[in-house]
């Protein structure tokens, strides 16, 4: 199991990343969080990581501080959550609002996570208050989700490419970016265009 890297970043494509260890790249899926506080291709990097092996598939997690490792790994440990959904929910809310949300019993906030229904959401928090309530978090640090195709500017066509890696469909993901542009501008910076169009995916 491969519970931490260090090395030299290679390549950096929301959510999947590129770690350069002594010759050999590893690749790893981040969390939003963890790839907004990336530094640039070339620099130094150490990382959090989770090993997952599904089906014979071998997929590494990687995090940038250890209460959002022990996070996911929380959240795959709860029924019908897997590596992708927890990534999403990390992805789309943010680590402290997140604990708190689920404390604070606040179902609309897991609902905001592309794939989690009304249902799903009291579920989640009904399992995930006892594991949480368990675990002292101080996640301070983890915080810093008409269609036009392709989008001219290359911050919207980045973030088409991440939520196209995430899994959506290209014309869902098109048109989540359109109804960000219409409604917030095209002046986001890339992390919050992709999380205003998970939420809106999620809707």
């Amino acid at each position: 199991m491969i519970g931490r890297l260090t090395g030299q970043l290679a390549r950096r494509t929301f959510p999947l990343i590129m770690v350069d260890v002594g010759g050999v790249g590893y690749e790893l899926r981040v969390p939003l969080a963890t790839f907004e506080n990336l530094p640039a291709v070339g620099e130094p990097v150490c990382l959090e990581t989770v090993t997952s092996l599904k089906n014979e598939v071998l997929e590494l997690f990687g995090f940038r501080a250890e209460e959002d490792k022990r996070l996911f790994t929380i959240l795959v440990g709860v029924s019908g959550v897997g590596p992708k959904l927890a990534l999403a929910m990390l992805s789309s809310v943010p680590s402290r609002e997140l604990v708190q949300a689920v404390m604070d019993e606040r179902t609309a906030v897991l609902e905001s996570v592309p794939g989690i229904g009304k249902k799903t959401a009291r579920r989640l928090i009904v399992e995930l208050k006892d594991r949480l309530a368990g675990e002292a978090f101080d996640l301070s640090a983890a915080e810093g989700g008409v269609a036009a195709a392709p989008f001219a500017d290359p911050i919207t066509s980045d973030a088409l490419m991440a939520l196209e890696n995430l899994g959506y469909r290209r014309n869902q993901a098109e048109g989540a970016l359109a109804a960000v542009r219409a409604e917030k501008g095209a002046e986001l910076a890339l992390p919050d265009m992709i999380r205003h169009a998970l939420r809106y995916l999620g809707r």
